[in-house]
Formats: structure tokens, C-alpha cells, sequence
């Protein structure tokens, strides 16, 4: 092999090594695997607690309480009829404008009952006081603040109404005041999807109002 013909293959060899690097370093990176910001970001978002939020209460919750006049309250035992379960308190000025409705609704339809949990610290003698100028037709019970019933979420304001189906499950619930008109129109669009015999008479939603 002459000079010049060696010359020419050392160029050659030489100029393919320099190209090769550039090759390798894409690929190197191509394969490189993603950092741990972007995994981050495809983690789950941490699940609700249970009893803060509606979707993961029981399907038929639980609730059983002593009364004012000294009875026991199992909402299970109310099967068949629609119950309104009414967090409320003393000093809430919405709950005691909507309580005179709530009366009215529990002695006017015989296919609706409520049930009013005091969601404060009070004695029973101070609640019964109270009662003698805010008197209502429903059965009244004192929650306990730190230990409420499980099986609902704790209220993060009042009033906090629950309206329960017939059978037992969660049709509604309100955040806020509510009407005796809002409730019974909330029984007949909940009722359109129950069987025909848990469906209530049609009544007239104005005899439910307070005056």
C-alpha cells in the first residue's frame, strides 16, 4: 500500500470515530428515564376521609340517638317514609328561621318525618328552655361535637340537612337553609327514580308552609 492510499483510510477511520459520538450521546438520552417531577405528577390525589364527604358514606347510614323526651330515635326503624335529619343549632339564625317549616312539613305529610340533631354544647334543660319559644312537632336530640354520628359528614356549617329515602339511602342533601317547598320538590325528583310503590301521593306543596 502506497503513502497516499494510507492516508486516504487513516482520514476515513478517523472521521467515522467523530461522527459516532453525537450518535451515542442522542441515544443515551433518548433512553434516559424521566426524573422524579414528572412521576410525581401521575400520583393519585390522596382519597377523601371517611365521613367528610358525601360519596363515601355508607349507602343506608346509620343513626341512633336519645331525645329530649327521653325516647330513643333509630332512623332505621323509619323505613318507608322520607326523613329529613336537620343538623342545627341554638344560636344559627338561618336553623331557626327554617325550623317553623321543618314543623309544619313533619305535621302536614303523613309520608315525611324529621328529625333535628342540636349540633352544639348544651344541657338538655337549657335546650328544653329554649324549645318553650321555639317549639317544633319533631322529635329534637343533642349531638355530641366530638363524637357525631359516623355515619354522616361532620357539618362544616349549619344548617346541614340530610333527606333520606324511603329505603333507607341519601336522596339529597342541602348546605344551608332550606324550605319546606325545596324539600318537597327534591321528593318528587328523587321519587321518579324509586319503584312505583315507594313513590308518595301527590299533595299540595303549599299546605306545608309556615305562616
Amino acid at each position: 500500500m502506497n503513502t497516499r492510499a494510507w492516508l486516504v483510510i487513516s482520514a476515513l477511520a478517523v472521521a467515522l470515530a467523530g461522527c459516532k459520538k453525537p450518535d451515542e450521546a442522542a441515544v443515551a438520552t433518548a433512553d434516559k428515564p424521566a426524573g422524579p417531577a414528572s412521576s410525581q405528577m401521575d400520583k393519585p390525589s390522596t382519597p377523601p376521609v371517611a365521613g367528610e364527604d358525601q360519596s363515601v358514606l355508607p349507602e343506608k347510614p346509620a343513626l341512633q340517638v336519645a331525645t329530649l323526651d327521653g325516647m330513643q330515635y333509630d332512623l332505621a326503624a323509619h323505613r318507608g317514609k322520607w326523613v329529613v335529619v336537620n343538623f342545627w343549632a341554638t344560636w344559627c339564625s338561618p336553623c331557626l328561621k327554617e325550623m317553623p317549616e321543618l314543623s309544619a312539613l313533619d305535621a302536614m305529610r303523613e309520608h315525611i318525618e324529621v328529625i333535628g340533631l342540636a349540633y352544639e354544647e348544651i344541657e338538655p334543660t337549657a335546650m328544653q328552655v329554649f324549645l318553650k319559644t321555639h317549639p317544633v312537632v319533631y322529635p329534637i336530640a343533642i349531638v355530641d361535637v366530638y363524637d357525631p354520628p359516623k355515619d354522616f359528614a361532620t357539618p362544616r356549617g349549619l344548617p346541614m340537612t340530610y333527606l333520606m329515602s324511603p329505603q333507607g339511602k341519601v336522596a339529597r342533601q342541602f348546605m344551608g337553609p332550606v324550605t319546606a317547598k325545596e324539600i318537597e320538590a327534591a321528593i318528587v325528583a328523587a321519587a321518579a327514580a324509586l319503584p312505583r310503590t315507594s313513590r308518595p301521593e301527590k299533595t299540595h306543596p303549599a299546605r306545608c308552609r309556615s305562616r
